[in-house]
């Protein structure tokens, strides 16, 4: 593939990435691929999706798929679409229930518009400690 910045080495291990970051996954690549109707109300996006972890954690997923998956010449890239792209893309552009469901690609970021999932504090049962 040729849209994206020259192959670096990752440190400290034998993996060479071809974007160096997730930063530069989503601007250089995911960004100019992925083209949809972004309207707020159908599917949505916030420009400033490294603000919500659910997006990060997702998006740093499909680089780092993508980064293992574009060695596979035959089937690397549609395995990746099917089994990984796809599926994020649609909870993370869901405008209803997707971390972005508060922000809009033309209004922007919303900070914090949701609360984490409610947590109730683990106590062990000492008797089965």
């Amino acid at each position: 593939m040729s849209t994206g910045p020259e192959e670096q080495q990752s440190s400290g291990d034998d993996v060479e990435f071809y974007f160096a970051d997730v930063y530069l996954f989503v601007s250089d690549y995911l960004a100019q691929m992925v083209r949809r109707r972004i309207n707020g109300s159908s599917a949505t996006w916030c420009p400033r999706w490294w603000e919500h972890p659910e997006a990060g954690a997702r998006l740093s997923a499909l680089w780092l798929a993508w980064e293992h998956l574009r060695h596979d010449s035959a089937l690397g890239m549609s395995t990746w679409w099917l089994h990984h792209a796809d599926p994020h893309l649609r909870v993370l552009m869901d405008a209803d229930l997707g971390p972005f469901a508060a922000c809009s690609p033309k209004g922007g970021h919303t900070s914090h518009p949701f609360e984490p999932l409610p947590v109730e504090p683990h106590a062990p049962d000492p008797r089965t400690v």
